[in-house]
């Protein structure tokens, strides 16, 4: 009891340092902890993937559009499901500030390929009823105010002209990493006015969504679809859909690694802070450590009380940074232009390891001075100036 008391006196016998020496390792967690977010919201499209679903896009590129009689002809490959479809319609809501996924759909079969999407079925009754009808995100619904029968009006650029969608049903995510921010709407409506205007694009989809009965059969699936339009004027790429998202990040490969090594230079940063607070703390009371060995305290004794103090402040400063994190976090999603990110939120394993990573730092950073104090003499110790 009496080395209880001793190790908190000691943890904050220098308040001004200590008080620093907290507030350093709480930035630093929380500089973690923002990175390790970051890092997360990049790869949470590829986190939702499913095993089950295959992606078919023109084989040169994803911007290249894919004819819509492919889809009976994938539909008879043995292995196949269900197949629908999507076209990214881009254009500007409000102004161009506000991203979102806007994406023309086969309102009779995406539902069911993506269960996901969780639609009352009311509202999904009334989506499909209505040529002009479209379905959003909950989190587009609170970020712009919208509810049902709301007009939403889009200055269209790969599709020119005014289009004005009216919002008949507002789905909610499934799971955590389903983006809750993606406006959906007929394909047929997109298609009926660009055979009007642009007759020469009518009947292109973006690309095919595929569910297969085994996933262990999706390479075989994938390269029998591909066969099929081998030598045709839109040759195929088909992909597992995590490959397919992760292509997406391959192009900010190197940031993401960056910001990856950058999170673990930050645990670093906390060891040498919190060492060099318990090296001078060890420092200044040389002579009391020289008198407890005296006194007949062990080794063990003298760890407990060195590793002690470093593990109070350490802890003390990882929880100050966790709790400011979500904050941070909150603020660094609202400085973001909107849709930057559908999916930000810290998940448990951030917090976990920021929680491990401060009692290892308090740990280690207490293993240079209390190795000074074993292996210094106790007469050295006593006749220490500093």
């Amino acid at each position: 009891m009496e080395l209880l008391r001793l190790l908190f006196r000691n943890a904050l016998r220098h308040k001004l340092r200590s008080l620093l020496t907290i507030l350093g390792v709480g930035v630093a967690v929380m500089a973690f902890a923002l990175l390790r977010t970051v890092v997360s919201a990049w790869h949470a499209g590829v986190e939702a993937s499913s095993a089950n679903r295959l992606i078919t896009r023109h084989a040169v590129s994803f911007v290249f559009p894919l004819p819509l009689a492919y889809r009976d002809r994938i539909a008879q490959v043995p292995g196949v499901e269900n197949v629908t479809y999507a076209t990214w319609f881009s254009g500007v809501y409000i102004d161009k500030n506000q991203f979102f996924g806007r994406l023309a759909v086969d309102s009779e079969t995406f539902f069911e390929v993506y269960p996901e999407f969780l639609i009352p079925k009311d509202q999904f009754d009334t989506f499909k009823r209505e040529r002009n009808a479209c379905i959003i995100g909950v989190d587009l619904a609170r970020r712009y105010n919208l509810k049902l029968g709301d007009i939403m009006n889009v200055e269209g650029d790969v599709y020119p002209g005014s289009w004005e969608f009216v919002v008949r049903g507002i789905y909610r995510p499934r799971d955590q990493t389903t983006d809750p921010a993606t406006m959906m709407f007929h394909y047929k409506y997109v298609d009926e006015r660009v055979r009007l205007e642009m007759p020469e694009r009518s009947g292109e989809v973006g690309w095919y969504i595929v569910r297969i009965r085994d996933p262990e059969n999706s390479a075989a699936v994938s390269e029998a679809i591909d066969r099929l339009f081998a030598n045709s004027r839109a040759e195929t790429k088909t992909e597992t859909e995590r490959a397919f998202q992760q292509n997406f990040l391959s192009s900010a490969s190197a940031v993401i690694t960056a910001m990856n090594i950058m999170s673990f230079l930050i645990i670093g940063i906390i060891l040498l802070v919190v060492a060099n607070t318990m090296i001078m703390s060890v420092r200044e009371r040389t002579h009391e450590y020289a008198v407890l060995k005296a006194l007949g305290f062990s080794g063990r004794h003298l760890f407990f009380l060195v590793a002690g103090e470093s593990l109070i402040i350490s802890i003390l400063g990882t929880a100050l940074g966790l709790l400011v994190t979500l904050p941070a976090v909150r603020g660094f999603q609202t400085a973001l232009p909107k849709g930057w990110f559908p999916v930000f939120y810290i998940k448990p394993e951030t917090i976990v390891l920021g929680c491990i990573a401060g009692f290892l730092v308090g740990l280690i950073a207490s293993l240079i001075p209390t190795r000074r104090i074993l292996t210094t003499r106790i007469i050295e110790s006593l006749r220490h100036v500093g």
